[in-house]
């Protein structure tokens, strides 16, 4: 080759990569929506009744499946409008996402699986076997829930939409403003949530030993403010600041709880093996007390600890 040419054909290449690298990067591909059928529209026959259980189970979870319960949370606590709503980690975006490798348990969890987990962690109560009546009701509800969606594909809405960091670090007194102006009105001025007169859960507790237990995902400070600054106050997602969302889930998670069920007895140790994120408190000393170390033991009234209000 002389020397022209490969000058020439160098110059040319080296354009090339100058034009390309000055053109906009291509906008990543927006996430498919998808809609759930209407809830009016579940189907007859012994399938459908699964599905009709599955949602009892999902809004009543204590009533209809109380035997695997501590607390009186229900699923809808967290995933709004019956799992339907988007932004607040419907079942019809998680249904297709499973199985799924989780850092959590370091190994990948079918669906079953991860639905135990919300027994155990969020409900603070204990797994229901994956083949028992329970989780195959609800995986029936989600399944009817995700019809038509396409698999293995993240569907705008799935779970709760991240938030930047903070401007200013998260603070627990701006933070109890928050509580006190916006939340305290339907959670109880102690956090503690409201009951009705059957002793029914209709404004789940958001610490305490009636609440989730230091294991479930809600106790991590940004997942906490992701949900909020979507969903609360309730029917007013959105209006909240994203510093106000942070500050307030702060707070809410500067309190003590049912113990991580994972808990070896060694606090440190626990620390070390499922926390000490930097958005986790767990193990971190709070107003005077370490928290986790005065933990009601995990399961609740399965424990032997009854957590509901007198």
């Amino acid at each position: 080759m002389t020397l022209k040419p490969f000058c020439t054909q160098l110059a040319g290449t080296l354009i090339g990569a100058a034009i390309f690298a000055l053109q906009p990067a291509q906008a990543a591909a927006p996430a498919p929506q998808f809609t759930p059928p209407p809830a009016d529209t579940i189907p007859d026959g012994p399938f459908g009744d699964a599905v009709r259980r599955g949602q009892d189970i999902f809004l009543h979870t204590e009533k209809f499946a109380g035997n695997y319960t501590g607390n009186s949370l229900n699923c809808s606590s967290c995933h709004m409008d019956a799992g339907r709503q988007a932004g607040a980690s419907p079942l019809w975006a998680a249904y297709v996402l499973y199985p799924a490798y989780r850092s959590k348990n370091g190994h990948v969890n079918t669906l079953a699986e991860r639905l135990q987990g919300c027994f155990q962690f969020s409900m603070n109560g204990k797994m229901p076997p994956a083949d028992s009546d329970a989780i195959v009701d609800l995986e029936s509800y989600m399944y009817w829930m995700a019809q038509g969606a396409p698999t293995g594909v993240k569907l705008a809405g799935q779970g709760f939409p991240k938030l930047a960091e903070p401007a200013q670090p998260a603070d627990y007194v701006r933070g109890q403003k928050v509580f006190e102006q916006q939340c305290a009105l339907c959670h109880g001025a102690q956090g503690q949530g409201q009951h009705d007169a059957t002793g029914r859960m209709v404004f789940p507790a958001l610490w305490g030993d009636d609440s989730f237990n230091w294991g479930a995902g809600m106790h991590s400070i940004s997942t906490a403010a992701a949900f909020i600054h979507a969903n609360m106050p309730l029917s007013r997602g959105g209006s909240l600041s994203e510093q106000q969302a942070w500050d307030v889930a702060y707070f809410m998670n500067a309190h003590e709880r049912p113990q991580d069920p994972r808990y070896t007895g060694d606090l440190q140790a626990t620390t070390k093996d499922h926390h000490g994120g930097k958005h986790d408190l767990y193990g971190q000393k709070i107003n005077g007390i370490v928290l986790g170390a005065g933990s009601t033991p995990s399961g609740g009234r399965l424990s032997g600890h009854d957590p509901k209000p007198m």
